[in-house]
């Protein structure tokens, strides 16, 4: 009998290839490597090489290979992947994944429960997952993943694949692929597209040159290649045309068949061999099966009908054998030629390539494949109680190949529902589709069908989607109309996701006729929601007003039927939609929607109105710690998607504090993550806050480079025009001093505000206009009392604003105290807001200076001191100017005044008094003092005498005192 050979022979510029990949993973570089070639040709071999050279240099391994237990099943070779990690090896720290460790609960069932279906459905996140992981797993020594068969994986691993061609760049990962090139496929296609660009390497095997044979012939049957004869290559050479498969295949069947003898350190042929594959193969594999015995021949058949790899559960249920006696069979030589076991799971074993499988197969009659195949899915549904995970789809091909065509329809059709829950949107459309041909039925079809729609919106097929609306036409009083009128409803949403929104509400209209006018209220609540939504993008200002009512209506029912999901909706809409004139009401809203999320298991729902009800709470209180709590929540399940909004909310919130350092970090961070996950929203967002962030550091440049970055991600360019001019342009030309450039910018976001009014406010009409308006004599008092007594004018962020509004008027008006106490009350109010706070005492301090009221000097010194520390120079110059112009001198800026404290800056202390100060802690005499700091003692007197003035201190004794307590 014939040993597979250890030697790889004819491969050396594949092995340098190998060699030096596995080296620039060393270094820290990773990339990616294809292994290309037909059925047979070595891939398999050079990827195992790549395992035990990494294995060698002490790297992580992670083996894989696709479509084992059949066609299209999602994930498979990365679960076997990933599952390989987890067996062996050293344990590595999970943790550190952070809200990426429950996205790979899809591929490792033992992390726990994966994401809801909402954050599910991003493969993209999946993939920066498993990038992740890997290069947890390779950051000590490096990480080889090797995934064989990939022309039969799923279009889901495929764009984890291509995710991963694109990233791994930069970290320790080589990733090895072994495709077969002898049909086109995706994964083909993929490899050669990225070869192309050079963003991987793609190895074409050829076939061994007739020279190799020798050596690969003589390490087979055992022998020194120089005593291999000329007629046995002759006869390998014609049959195997240089596939390393095909000639280790030729050579069991000459074995098996006497054809070739080996005696000792010899060989020789004793007769002509027929070589002509793949006919050759089959009849080898044949011939072995016709020398096996009864049960062992039923061992193969079972198994072979069960792919590649096989449990031996189903196998001992199938033909009846105990666990001993099946092992012996296994075990017997003739069949270990064939089969062993399986590395990666226990208790399963696998053919030793899937041309045995094939060729097994081919030798059943249909009848007889047919009746093997319904008995081995009986078996398999006996073993796998519910059908848990691919077995469901292992057991719809069983019953397809069976000839129960109704029976296979409603099992691909729970598998495309699973695979869709998985994300894997393009693996079940694909099911689904076959699913609907299979199935007469004209209600499962029905059921396919919606479940359909949701696959090809999740996959972004919209057109193929909405074209399903021809369909439904077809199905005529098969079906009732309820049921009719919930896939028109669903056609809507896919519109909606689309931007169709005039198609959508065709949809709706649809609906609403076949439910007709007594249509029952369960019935309507899902195409008020939807209808809801749709009516928000159309323009005009009345949209706002009919979204609320069907939002309305739909939560109201959605209550009391109940239907969770649509009240959970409905009731975040709500919160969205009355926020701007009622937050209290918007949060009773959301908080309602929580209330039914957590009641009816929906966490996704929960997190969603966590972040909505956070976003509340900072706008009123300028709080962050209900988004810091979703953010949280939304990590520990997984849910990425809902984690970068509370970022986005808690970004803008530390723009707004002032907190710039702070901001500046999570913006950087959410939109490096973002941007390659392509979360377009969230993206638009995130830039509109760099934006936000640049004007509120006077920094134009940056702004209008985050604005322009803005333009290229906004499809909708309406929807933020009102923050970018209100919350951004506006404040960066008054941080340049350009009061009449704010003022245009405030009504160019005001006149976006009224002709496309948004759930999103801050815009700044109920805050900087007033100030703005109110210090250009513009703004009437019953106007203001309109704002501030609303509830819609309770913005935090707002209410400073007003106020200080509020106290120009009162001063002018001569109510010199009443304005003073106005002025407090916006300091307390915009205490979180250093930026904001400190640009209303520049501003109100101008106008008290004209009208003769407050501490005007004493604001502008805070202000111009706030200001020159955070490098806006034009309005720290416009402070200095404004004191001067009171009579106030100005003392020059020098080195050290960023090391006085922020009170005694704001006294007008100098840093050379300041010197002086922490001098007196010693006692030191004024002698003494001009010694240490090189000054004469006139001038060390006078500096004495301006701090006793500037702190209120009677006498240099009680200056002393202050200066230690102080100190």
């Amino acid at each position: 009998m014939g040993n597979r050979s250890s030697v790889i022979v004819g491969r050396d510029d594949e092995l340098t290839a190998l060699d030096t990949a596995l080296s620039s993973v060393r270094a820290g570089r990773g990339g990616a490597l294809f292994l290309v070639g037909e059925s047979g040709i070595g891939k398999s071999r050079l990827a195992a090489a790549a395992a035990e050279r990494g294995f060698a240099a002490d790297m992580r391994l992670l083996r894989g290979r696709a479509s084992a237990l059949g066609p299209m099943v999602p994930f498979r070779s990365l679960t076997e992947a990933m599952l390989s990690l987890v067996r062996l090896g050293e344990p590595i720290d999970v943790s550190a994944l952070g809200p990426y460790r429950p996205i790979l609960a899809k591929l490792i069932p033992d992390w726990g429960e994966p994401p809801g279906e909402q954050e599910g459905a991003s493969l993209v996140i999946l993939a920066e997952a498993v990038l992740r992981l890997t290069a947890l797993a390779g950051r000590d020594h490096g990480c080889v993943v090797t995934l064989d068969d990939l022309h039969n994986a799923d279009p889901e691993t495929l764009a984890v694949v291509e995710y991963l061609i694109d990233n791994l760049a930069d970290q320790p990962t080589l990733l090895v692929c072994g495709i077969c090139d002898e049909e086109p496929s995706p994964a083909l296609r993929l490899a050669r597209s990225a070869g192309q660009r050079r963003d991987c390497t793609v190895l074409d095997l050829g076939h061994l040159a007739r020279a190799d044979l020798p050596t690969m012939v003589g390490s087979y049957v055992g022998v020194r290649a120089d005593r291999v004869p000329e007629p046995v290559i002759d006869l390998i050479w014609a049959g195997s045309d240089g596939n390393p498969f095909r000639v280790e295949e030729l050579l069991d069947g000459m074995l098996d068949s006497g054809v070739l003898v080996v005696d000792g350190d010899n060989c020789a042929l004793t007769a002509r061999l027929e070589t002509n594959l793949p006919v050759t193969f089959v009849r080898s594999v044949t011939r072995r099966m016709d020398l096996l015995d009864t049960q062992e021949r039923q061992v193969l058949s079972v198994a072979a009908t069960l792919g590649r790899r096989f449990p031996l559960a189903v196998v001992r249920r199938v033909v009846g054998l105990d666990y001993r006696d099946l092992l012996s069979h296994l075990h017997c030589d003739a069949v270990a030629r064939m089969v062993g076991q399986d590395e990666q799971t226990p208790d399963w074993y696998a053919f030793r390539h899937s041309l045995i499988t094939e060729a097994l197969l081919a030798a059943f009659t249909p009848a007889q494949r047919a009746q093997l195949a319904g008995q081995v899915a009986d078996a398999v549904e006996e073993i796998y109680p519910g059908l848990p995970g691919e077995w469901c789809q292992v057991s719809a091909a069983l019953r397809l190949d069976a000839g129960q065509q109704p029976r296979a329809g409603l099992l691909f059709a729970e598998a495309g529902r699973r695979a869709l829950a998985l994300g894997a949107a393009h693996t079940a459309v694909v099911l689904l589709d076959k699913a609907a041909d299979l199935l007469t039925n004209a209600a499962a079809r029905a059921d396919v069908l919606e479940a359909r729609l949701d696959a090809l919106a999740e996959a972004g097929l919209i057109d193929r989607a909405l074209a399903t609306a021809e369909v439904l036409d077809q199905f005529g009083g098969q079906v009732d109309h309820r049921r009719r009128a919930r896939l028109h409803a669903r056609l809507a949403w896919v519109a909606n996701l689309d931007g169709r929104t005039v198609e959508g509400l065709g949809q709706v209209e649809t609906a609403r006729a076949l439910l007709g006018p007594d249509a029952e209220p369960q019935d309507v609540a899902p195409l008020d929601v939807v209808a809801a939504y749709l009516r928000l993008d159309l323009p005009g200002p009345g949209r706002m007003a009919e979204a609320e009512a069907m939002a309305r209506r739909a939560a109201e029912v959605a209550e009391r039927v109940p239907l969770p999901v649509v009240a959970c909706q409905a009731w975040q809409l709500l919160g969205a939609l009355v926020r701007p004139r009622d937050p209290k009401e918007a949060a009773h809203f959301l908080e309602r929607s929580r209330s039914i999320a957590v009641r009816h298991d929906l966490p996704i729902w929960e997190i969603h109105a966590l972040v909505r009800l956070g976003l509340n709470d900072a706008l009123q209180d300028a709080g962050i710690e209900r988004l810091e709590q979703a953010r949280q929540k939304a990590s520990r399940i997984g849910a990425v998607t809902a984690r970068y909004q509370a970022e986005v909310n808690i970004a803008l919130q530390l723009v707004l504090r002032g907190d710039f350092a702070a901001a500046q970090a999570v913006i950087d961070q959410v939109l490096a993550a973002t941007t390659r996950l392509k979360l377009m929203e969230i993206t638009q967002f995130m830039l509109l806050n760099r934006a936000v962030l640049a004007a509120h550091r006077g920094r134009r440049r940056d702004m209008d480079r985050a604005l322009a970055e803005l333009r290229k991600w906004d499809v909708e360019p309406g929807q933020h025009l009102s923050r970018v001019h209100g919350l951004a342009k506006a404040f960066c030309a008054l941080l340049e001093e350009d009061r009449a450039a704010a003022r245009h910018e405030l009504c160019l976001a005001l006149d976006a505000e009224t002709r496309n009014p948004t759930p999103f406010r801050l815009a700044g009409r109920n805050g900087l206009n007033l100030l703005l308006a109110a210090l250009e004599m513009e703004l009437d008092p019953s106007d203001l009392r309109s704002v501030t007594e609303a509830p819609g004018g309770q913005l935090r962020w707002d209410r400073q604003f007003a106020l200080f509004a509020e106290a120009v008027l009162a001063g002018r008006d001569g109510r010199a105290d009443a304005a003073a106490a106005l002025v407090a009350d916006a300091l307390r109010v915009g205490e979180p807001y250093a930026m904001g706070r400190h640009l209303g005492l520049r501003l109100v301090a101008e106008a008290a200076l004209a009208d003769g009221w407050g501490t005007p000097l004493d604001w502008l010194r805070e202000a111009e001191s706030y200001f020159h520390d955070t490098d806006v120079a034009a309005v720290a110059g416009a402070c200095r100017s404004l004191m001067r112009r009171a009579g106030h001198r100005v003392t020059q800026r020098r080195a050290g005044v960023a090391d006085i404290p922020p009170s005694l800056r704001a006294a007008g202390i100098t840093a050379r008094e300041y010197q002086v100060l922490r001098l007196l802690v010693g006692r030191l005499g004024n002698q003494e003092i001009a010694k240490t700091l090189h000054l004469s003692l006139r001038t060390v007197e006078k500096h004495v005498s301006s701090l006793m003035s500037k702190t209120g201190q009677p006498n240099r004794v009680a200056l002393g005192k202050f200066a230690v307590a102080d100190e």
